[in-house]
């Protein structure tokens, strides 16, 4: 009886399926586990961490063999099988942009006050706070009262009653909504 190489590895790996299933049998008996999945927890990775479940089921499928010796290793050769901290992972939001600065109101005022004395009015109109056209209106018409003149805030003005026509032509629905 000629055997063929395929027919060969295919019964190694039935044999290593057969071996790997009593070495995951006995090893969920000894951790009292309910699930093979939670046997990963005790399998270290060397890129650091425990295996993901997914790596669990390949190697379990396709190299029988490597995992009942991890198994047999971490699991049912230890006195106390011990539990593997996870692979640290990188913070959520952490794929954000690192060159946006929050700066808490005050720090704004302070930087604005900066502004107003070096007399910057491209850094002042960036850090003015956006005000509704209703806003504007009424600090105009105090500012006017007062005898004051404040280009800046004729400059919110101006922007605000523009981004209302461009929100206007675009849906005239929104045109008094926005006052």
């Amino acid at each position: 009886m000629i055997v063929t190489h395929k027919e060969e590895t295919e019964s190694k790996t039935s044999r290593g399926t057969k071996d790997v299933e009593e070495v995951i049998a006995k090893a969920i008996k000894k951790l009292g586990a309910k699930k093979e999945n939670e046997l990963c927890k005790y399998l270290p990775m060397k890129s650091g961490g425990y295996m993901h479940h997914f790596t669990f089921k390949k190697m379990k499928h396709k190299q029988p063999q490597d995992l009942a010796i991890i198994i047999g290793r971490h699991v049912l050769d230890a006195d106390r099988p011990i539990v593997i901290a996870p692979k640290q992972r990188a913070a959520r939001g952490s794929r954000k942009r690192r060159d946006h600065m929050n700066f808490t109101r005050i720090q704004l005022e302070r930087m604005l006050n900066i502004a107003r004395l070096a007399g910057d009015k491209e850094i002042i109109t960036i850090l003015s706070p956006k005000k509704s056209l209703s806003a504007c209106r009424k600090e105009l018409i105090q500012s006017i009262r007062h005898n004051r003149v404040e280009p800046e805030l004729w400059n919110s003005y101006v922007e605000s009653m523009q981004l209302q026509q461009q929100a206007a032509a675009l849906d005239p629905s929104l045109a008094h909504s926005l006052n």
